[in-house]
């Protein structure tokens, strides 16, 4: 393998016709670069949506699965809470809230080591072996009977989870172009509102149970554990790791999905890891704005485990309330699948979108701390304008994997976005304080303000990368990457040396002069 002009910033100043040791160009290059490289002539509109139809197919239930799998098993904790757990463990409001910190204290302790084995790792074994981890920890549940032991499990739960967000937002930005994705991360995160709708479902089932030594909420646990074991070998067989060695692709098609999305800019994925890529993502403004939304919009996520709690102080009935946590789902679901589908049919309005979403949480805010406390049906019906904004976060997911290049300086940004999201999570549990109850208006004070900061800082995100690409468009044309080779075996088994397109470079977003951030 050789390359004429160097592709390492390691000197700014080299001149062009340098020959590049074959090592280092194996280590800069994308994996995908000998499938495009190998490829001769474009893909046609047909080819690409045949070819988008199939990795739909085979990738996109599993992701959807799998996510409302997730959602679920995170959320067992709330929905035990109304079914006994509390009682049979003797927990208190304070220990209570731990367990819900400690899920995502370890979530962001475990965060940037999830990221490196996903880069080192196949993706798809790796995420199953997870799985299965989480799902025996889930199963445990049942057996805890304290603090202690329901502790140490939820710690495993964390630490497991933190590799499947991660490991989606890397599947994506590999299988789809930049607009297929803000559609398909919407798509497998709504399945958290399905997950709530069945989660409701099975409360409800749960608390027709009538065993003597075993209580509804043990046989939540284990129920929900079960799922999880059934998906996780699902996944180490079905799951693809990247679309190089995807096995329901042919060789040909291998190679079709690689240049189907080398409008990203942004390549497949490269195994080695670079430090130089680190130092960028963590100098680079916008990665440190996507975090502090990631942060303030997860603050209201403690709501996760208090929503039962709060519509039962409402005054409605056990039984009712785990029938109505399945509104909330269904909310989330219409909201993600609309806000969603008008970020994607409207150019550059993925800050718009999201600004929008979050004006009926801040009206909701309003309606739980000034409605009379008499009035439960308008008290409820706040609550649920209040998971409207989950659009927002949802658009901010896939908008970071758009805009960030380079494999290294994608996963370390997307560490760092989830690593807010736990702070966030992990810290507001503590504002649900006893003697704030029952109307809780310092909780949701914090939470209204959270509210309207998130917007705010999409659309300063969203100038900042404008800026960015007005100042591109006015720089003369960079043709520093234009002339590196690579050598391919063809079909008929002769090697010739190929033209590597910039975008399989693994170059980063600052790097890549032509790269234009989507808005």
């Amino acid at each position: 393998m050789s390359a004429k002009g160097s592709f390492s910033d390691t000197d700014e100043k080299q001149a062009p016709q340098v020959e590049v040791h074959v090592a280092a160009a194996d280590r800069e290059v994308d994996t995908a670069a000998q499938l495009a490289a190998a490829l001769d002539g474009e893909l046609t509109p047909e080819e690409s949506t045949r070819l988008r139809r199939k990795i739909d197919w085979h990738i996109l239930p599993l992701m959807c699965v799998l996510y409302w799998i997730q959602f679920m098993d995170k959320t067992t904790l709330g929905s035990s809470s109304i079914l006994g757990i509390r009682t049979a463990t003797h927990l208190t409001t304070n220990q209570y809230n731990w367990l819900g910190t400690i899920f995502y204290l370890s979530y962001l302790v475990f965060e940037y080591p999830q990221n490196l084995a996903l880069q080192r790792f196949p993706v798809g074994k790796w995420m199953s072996i997870n799985i299965f981890v989480w799902g025996v920890a889930l199963c445990s549940h049942a057996a805890c009977k304290n603090f202690g032991g329901l502790f140490a499990v939820r710690l495993i739960l964390g630490m497991c989870e933190g590799s499947i967000t991660a490991g989606f937002m890397i599947v994506s930005s590999m299988f789809y172009t930049r607009t297929e994705q803000t559609l398909r991360v919407g798509y497998w995160f709504l399945m958290n509102g399905t997950a709530q709708i069945i989660s409701g479902f099975l409360s409800f089932g749960v608390l027709h149970i009538k065993t003597s030594n075993f209580e509804p909420w043990q046989w939540l646990m284990v129920i929900t554990g079960a799922l999880t074991l059934i998906t996780a070998v699902l996944y180490w067989f079905l799951f693809p790791d990247s679309p190089t060695n995807a096995w329901f692709l042919t060789p040909q098609e291998r190679a079709m999905a690689v240049k189907r999305i080398q409008e990203n800019q942004t390549g497949v994925e490269n195994k080695h890891f670079k430090m130089e890529q680190v130092y960028e993502a963590l100098l680079d403004p916008k990665t440190w704005l996507f975090a502090l939304f990631s942060a303030l919009d997860n603050v209201p996520n403690s709501l996760t485990n208090q929503r039962q709690i709060i519509v039962s102080s409402f005054g409605f009935s056990n039984l009712q309330t785990t029938l109505l946590g399945c509104v909330d789902g269904l909310i989330e679901i219409v909201t993600i699948f609309t806000g969603v589908r008008l970020a994607a049919r409207y150019k550059d309005a993925r800050a718009y979108v999201g600004t929008i979403y979050f004006l009926p949480n801040i009206l909701g805010v309003f309606l739980i701390n000034f409605l009379p406390w008499e009035n439960k049906v308008g008290l409820l019906f706040g609550q649920w304008l209040t998971g409207v904004g989950t659009t927002g976060f949802v658009l901010s997911l896939s908008w970071i994997s758009s805009v960030t290049a380079g494999h290294t300086k994608r996963v370390t940004t997307n560490a760092i976005m989830l690593i807010a999201y736990c702070v966030g999570n992990a810290t507001a549990p503590f504002m649900w304080q006893a003697k704030y109850q029952p109307r809780n208006h310092i909780p949701w004070i914090i939470i209204g303000i959270c509210y309207v900061i998130c917007p705010v800082l999409l659309l300063l995100i969203r100038a900042l990368l404008a800026r960015e690409n007005k100042k591109r468009d006015a720089e003369p044309v960079d043709d520093k990457y234009e002339e590196v080779y690579i050598e391919v075996v063809l079909p008929d088994g002769t090697r010739t040396e190929r033209r590597v397109d910039k975008e399989f470079l693994d170059l980063t977003d600052r790097q890549n002069r032509d790269f234009r951030y989507v808005l």
